[in-house]
């Protein structure tokens, strides 16, 4: 692209880059108050029972408790993250559904005091029957874990593009396979943690949280609270990492805002690792059946999906999740016949929530896993039929999606060509092998109308700007891109610019960090707030100039008319002039975006454009299979990633690395290993995701497509990528021993007896 800028697309540092590797970064349980009490939470054993009775007599009595309360205590108000599946208490009330469910907090002096206290609570459970397979939880007669919920499925999908069976009718092969993709936990290394400080004197409520969404936090603890919004401040510090599992409302923010109410002391929830484990979120588990019909020539003709993702004890993000998985099947590809069968099923067994690619992850290496496997019976490259059913820019899609930028096709031959496809995909020594797999994921969402971000911006007489975001930074960069945003259209230095963000009681509204939204959200919102304030200074550098205001620009710390830069004035003069001209200072501007949206919510029920634009993905990996222990090694991994514009290079890579690392551990290590409700592996210890030494050497494709919606040509960067790596591992897997693969994670236990049975057959 021939766009020169002075501060988009330049390789620059977060602007927290400092404090973190200094060690003076403040996270939730970096935080201390005078006279802080901490707290505790009891957790179910069991996996399903009534709870008869609860005696907290004789910790209330432990000297040093300052509270005890249990769900009888708080009003009676269910919550949850999506409007329609409200099915959570912040503590359970006549029985639990999975061990670890929230069951009585305690409140006291200091950490060992309370935890003494969590063990003089007597629980009086009435166990129940338990069902730990969705499957099976779906049969006739099956426990019933939700009253009133059917087969104990909460949501459910069906969607039909064209005509299907016809379309089956017309192929050349069709195949149908099942597959299985697991639990996978988020393990952030920053764990879950709240504190919260009340002033009885203005009724006003704080809580610092580590959330990726505060404003929603803001209105579920206002739900639950009954107390207004107006009254509720929440602040997210640094987040050391969330990928979707901090963007549910926990008991620790509840409890914590609950005893700061009514001890008038200032109170912090930290969850253990193994709660964080078993008590927040995890990567829905999913059984897959795929079948495809294409014709001879490669083109795909149909498709045919039944999903059960196991949802665990609580809907959490339920209805989105489905449409997600159902919806993302229509793209990168072009799928003229499509039907969607979705069931979000409870169980007994830790809550599925949002994670990394929400949903999409599942189906995505069913369908590229599937791709390869007909390729394979029909004799044509994986590589071609790819590029050959690839969607392109402005064409009609089934699903109505508009799709203003496409590189799809671009990212596939780039990633062939840079793991060496046509000389190594079947040539290499057995053993060896590479493998390809494509996606494509929303730049945020356009199906719900509160999905807006606001920003103002602040420009002062010494030339610092100032910026007011709602949009929550865990660690992906966002602060600084919508700095580097703002600064870019003001024509100053990223230096010159500081922000504060995700702050209920100070910034504008924000949704929020998810479906990795926020660059166009926030991005645009902050760039409309910039004109704002740039076209009031511009108005008066106008009659300075004797120029028309439409004609400047500003650039490189100077305000100039287009074409003849020499004829204008720096900055500091502008804003100098700005202020004695009695003009109010600093200057302030504000922006709000939202993408077009139809209300209410409708996707579960009609088509429509689910986001304002789509990144596009191609990953190819390159491992080596061990055919002695059956290990896996990723050597090495290409990432040719559609992201419009990259508003800053550093930043994309960072997160097409971070990527590749969760999708290496979806593809060969991660899985959450439940026996009969209990979670046996809550630990960094016993998880067995990859580390550093796991990692393979990445190559990064930027494959820029000036998308028209985001600013400065930007779209998502990062998350979509996570689709695409664990079909990419298991496709090489198959070009180096021949096996197919269809459950995840591939194990050298897996590999060992897959490798026998082939030996077998020999």
């Amino acid at each position: 692209m021939e766009k020169e800028f002075n501060v988009v697309g330049h390789r620059l540092p977060m602007t927290d880059a400092a404090p973190k590797v200094r060690g003076t970064a403040q996270f939730t349980d970096d935080l201390t108050l005078p006279g802080m009490l901490y707290g505790k939470i009891l957790r179910s054993p069991l996996p399903h029972a009534k709870i008869l009775r609860i005696d907290t007599s004789r910790a209330a009595k432990l000297p040093g408790v300052k509270g005890v309360i249990t769900g009888r205590d708080i009003p009676d108000r269910k919550y949850g993250i999506v409007p329609k599946a409200k099915d959570e208490y912040a503590l359970a009330r006549d029985k639990v559904r999975y061990i670890g469910d929230d069951v009585a907090a305690v409140c006291a002096i200091d950490l060992r005091t309370a935890e003494e206290a969590l063990e003089l609570i007597q629980v009086e459970y009435e166990e129940l029957p338990a069902v730990f397979d969705p499957l099976e939880a779906r049969k006739a007669g099956a426990p019933q874990i939700h009253e009133g919920i059917e087969n104990n499925t909460s949501f459910s999908i069906r969607k039909e593009f064209g005509d299907v069976q016809k379309a089956f009718g017309e192929c050349d092969a069709v195949l149908e396979t099942k597959f299985f993709s697991q639990p996978v936990n988020h393990a952030p290394l920053e764990p879950h943690a709240a504190l919260a400080q009340y002033d009885p004197f203005n009724g006003e409520l704080t809580v610092w949280s580590s959330t990726q969404i505060p404003f929603f936090l803001r209105r579920n603890l206002s739900n639950t609270l009954q107390i207004p919004e107006s009254r509720v401040r929440v602040i997210k510090p640094k987040v050391g990492g969330g990928f979707g599992q901090k963007i549910d409302m926990f008991a620790k923010d509840f409890c914590a805002a609950w005893f700061a109410m009514h001890l008038g002391k200032p109170v912090k929830f930290v969850y253990e690792r193994e709660e964080v484990f078993i008590s927040t979120r995890q990567r829905h588990p999913m059984h897959i059946t795929v079948k495809t019909g294409m014709k001879k020539d490669g083109t795909i003709l149909a498709q045919q999906f039944q999903v059960f993702a196991d949802g665990g004890a609580y809907n959490s993000t339920a209805p989105t999740m489905i449409a997600l998985s159902c919806y993302f099947l229509l793209i990168p590809y072009r799928v003229p016949n499509l039907v969607y069968e979705g069931y979000h099923t409870y169980t007994n067994k830790p809550v599925g929530g949002a994670m990394r690619g929400h949903g999409i992850v599942q189906v995505r290496f069913a369908v590229e896993r599937q791709l390869d496997m007909i390729a394979k019976r029909l004799d044509l490259d994986p590589v071609e039929i790819r590029i050959k059913n690839s969607i392109q820019a402005g064409e009609p899609h089934p699903a109505k999606f508009i799709i203003h930028s496409c590189g799809f096709s671009d990212t596939v031959k780039k990633a062939a060509d840079a793991i060496g496809w046509k000389d190594k995909r079947g040539k290499l020594p057995f053993g060896r092998g590479v493998g390809l797999a494509g996606a494509s994921f929303p730049s945020g969402t356009n199906n719900m109308s509160h999905i807006s971000s606001g920003a103002v911006v602040q420009w002062g007489q010494d030339g610092a700007v100032n910026i007011l975001s709602g949009a929550a930074d865990i660690g992906q960069g966002a602060e600084t891109v919508i700095s580097m945003i703002v600064a870019e259209e003001l024509g100053v230095s990223l230096n010159d610019v500081r922000i504060t963000a995700a702050d209920t009681g100070i910034t504008p509204l924000d949704p929020g960090t998810f479906g990795s939204g926020v660059t166009v959200r926030a991005g645009n919102a902050a760039r409309l707030a910039a004109i704002s304030v740039k076209q009031k200074l511009f108005a008066l550098v106008a009659e300075k100039l004797e120029a028309n205001a439409a004609d400047l620009a500003a650039g490189d710390g100077r305000v100039f008319i287009k074409g003849s830069p020499e004829k204008g004035m720096t900055l500091s003069a502008a804003l100098k002039a700005y202020q004695y001209s009695d003009l109010p200072m600093p200057i302030v501007g504000r922006g709000s975006w939202m993408a077009p949206a139809i209300e209410p919510t409708t996707l579960l029920k009609e088509e429509g454009n689910f986001s304002p634009s789509y990144s596009f993905m191609t990953q190819a990996a390159e491992v080596q299979v061990d055919l002695q222990t059956g290990k896996v090694k990723l050597l090495k991994m290409v990432t040719a990633h559609d992201c419009g514009r990259a508003i800053n290079p550093m930043l994309v890579e960072g997160q097409l690395e971070g990527s590749v690392a969760g999708g290496t551990g979806q593809a060969l290590y991660e899985d959450v290993i439940v026996e009969r409700g209990q979670v046996v592996n809550p630990s960094f210890l016993d998880y067995g995701f990859p580390t550093f030494l796991e990692m393979p050497q990445i190559e990064v494709i930027e494959v820029e497509t000036d998308d028209p919606i985001g600013p400065f040509g930007a779209k998502e960067a990062g998350e979509g990528t996570q689709l695409s790596t664990a079909p990419a591992i298991v496709n090489a897997i198959y070009d180096a021993i021949g096996v197919d693969f269809l459950t995840l994670p591939i194990t050298p236990e897996k590999v060992l007896a897959a490798l026998q049975a082939q030996a077998r057959q020999e």
